[in-house]
């Protein structure tokens, strides 16, 4: 017996809709689909739909009506399967991230992010603690999208354990829908059970009024599509017109909260306070230093290959703070097939029709490659805060996203490390002018610089609070003093090449 989310659905009688009575209802629908889908290409949030459900429910039926209601060339439709090799060596959620619909688009997935969970759950490959722990990682993703205006629906087709097996063998049997059916589906079939336990329970925990679950009846296909479809219409043009979502689908009753906002208060300590600029190092003793550490970086980057371990470097800090001197450095101890270097400036249009996250996942590197980030997904929560560029909600609940962002990436296995090169006010007026004079390098400093000078105790103050809200203990943010470029310099190879054999110790011992 499946579970009281799926009773109702299970209790009623059969609805099967004659193909006359369809039709009359499916041309005002696909009109009124095709008119919102039109408004929707010039609004301001994507649309995502997830379908899930028992095998043979109908998903892929429904997927294709869509798209052949529709205007295709709106339309991305993704379907998952195994792991590739190129996204087994990235975070999970890699993939689902990279295929994120644009703003005025809509994304339809097929064997998405529930997938695995559930199979891993009613094959009794994790327990009811971890399935919890990846139906939290889940809703955190879905709320982050929804924050930022993403229309999310998700549909579970529903069969009951009779009904399957009748359309199971149906498709069997049918010579153009046989090669549908495979022995897969029918090893499903007979954990029918241990399957509908595990929606029940991950329906209860996921659905919410940003992302709710609407359970729907898959005996019938004509009664199932108006469904499907119909809600989509009414969800769609609900969010165009700016009206609440229409009241359907089943609520979970305590949503999962995300373990990244857990805590997440800001914390009253000025970090920037403790740094010690009075460092200084000598020409002599920074050739010596800079050449032995060279060497080392280039033996441990060598063997970093070799283990397949992917790194990631952020460097964020003011302007003329030294990170592009620092990035040259090391770089230039590296072999030129296994790093990059990304040289964050303002996104580009494609980029702003997504959630700002989404360019930093689509560059996080491979195994055994480093990436680095001259600015980063930081600048959320420092020019975009200063500048107001981004809501004051949105920088704020930008921490937490960044935080659940970069635990991804860490329990994936990256090396993630993270710098802020510091300089005092003197100091920046000091290179600014020097940048000025000299004619190879007047090119870098520009008037958006002297902007933002003048607002240095803002952004000194987005900066504190954005490394005392993410320093984490597997992110924690390096601070260097960075009056001297010689001392910066080093020191950034230094924590580099610590972290780096650390890390290589770890995996030897595993």
């Amino acid at each position: 017996m499946s579970g009281r989310v799926f009773e109702e659905v299970e209790r009623e009688r059969a609805r099967e809709i004659s193909r006359t009575a369809f039709e009359e209802r499916a041309t005002p629908l696909r009109v009124a689909l095709v008119e919102a889908q039109r408004a929707l290409a010039k609004a301001d949030f994507p649309v995502i739909v997830l379908f899930a459900g028992v095998d043979g429910g109908g998903k892929g039926e429904t997927v294709n009506l869509l798209t052949e209601w529709l205007d295709p060339r709106r339309i991305e439709t993704h379907a998952y399967d195994r792991l590739t090799e190129e996204e087994s060596q990235r975070p999970e959620f890699w993939r689902y991230w990279r295929d994120l619909p644009a703003r005025g688009r809509l994304g339809l997935f097929l064997s998405a992010w529930y997938s695995r969970p559930l199979v891993d759950r009613a094959y009794g490959q994790i327990g009811k603690g971890a399935l919890d722990r990846r139906l939290a990682r889940i809703a955190a993703f879905e709320r982050t999208l929804a924050d930022d205006g993403a229309l999310i629906l998700k549909f579970w087709m529903h069969l009951d354990r009779k009904s399957q097996q009748k359309r199971l063998e149906s498709l069997q049997k049918h010579p153009r829908d046989h090669w549908r059916i495979s022995e897969w589906d029918w090893r499903n079939w007979h954990r029918y059970e241990e399957f509908t336990d595990a929606a029940e329970h991950m329906i209860r925990r996921t659905s919410t009024a940003e992302a709710p679950w609407l359970v729907v009846d898959g005996r019938h296909a004509r009664y199932r599509s108006l469904t499907v479809l119909g809600m989509l219409q009414r969800a769609l043009e609900a969010r165009l017109a700016g009206r609440p979502p229409p009241d359907a689908g089943y609520r979970a009753r305590a949503p999962v909260a995300s373990p990244a906002v857990i805590g997440a208060t800001v914390r009253e300590v000025k970090p920037l306070t403790t740094i010690d600029q009075k460092r200084v190092v000598g020409r002599k003793v920074y050739e010596k230093s800079l050449a032995r550490l060279r060497g080392e970086l280039y033996w441990l980057a060598a063997q970093n290959l070799l283990h397949g371990l992917p790194v990631v470097l952020v460097f964020e800090g003011w302007d003329a703070g030294g990170k592009g001197g620092a990035i040259r450095r090391m770089v230039s101890a590296l072999d030129a097939r296994c790093y990059r270097v990304h040289q964050v400036a303002a996104p580009s249009d494609e980029e702003r029709a997504h959630h700002y996250l989404w360019r930093f996942w689509r560059r996080i590197p491979k195994g055994g490659r480093l990436t680095v980030f001259d600015r980063s997904w930081y600048g959320r929560v420092l020019v975009e805060r200063v500048e107001s560029f981004a809501t004051k909600a949105e920088w704020q609940r930008a921490y937490a996203e960044i935080r659940d962002f970069e635990e991804q990436l860490t329990s994936h296995g990256t090396l993630l490390m993270k710098f802020w090169l510091h300089i005092d006010k003197d100091e920046q007026e000091r290179r600014f002018l020097l940048r000025r004079e000299n004619p190879y390098k007047a090119w870098k400093l520009t008037d958006e610089d002297w902007r933002n000078r003048a607002k240095w105790e803002a952004y000194e103050d987005a900066a504190n609070d954005m490394i005392a809200s993410t320093s984490t203990r597997d992110a924690p943010w390096s601070l260097v003093a960075g009056n001297c470029k010689r001392h910066a310099r080093l020191e950034v190879l230094r924590c580099l090449c610590a972290a780096l054999e650390k890390r290589l110790k770890q995996r030897a011992s595993e």
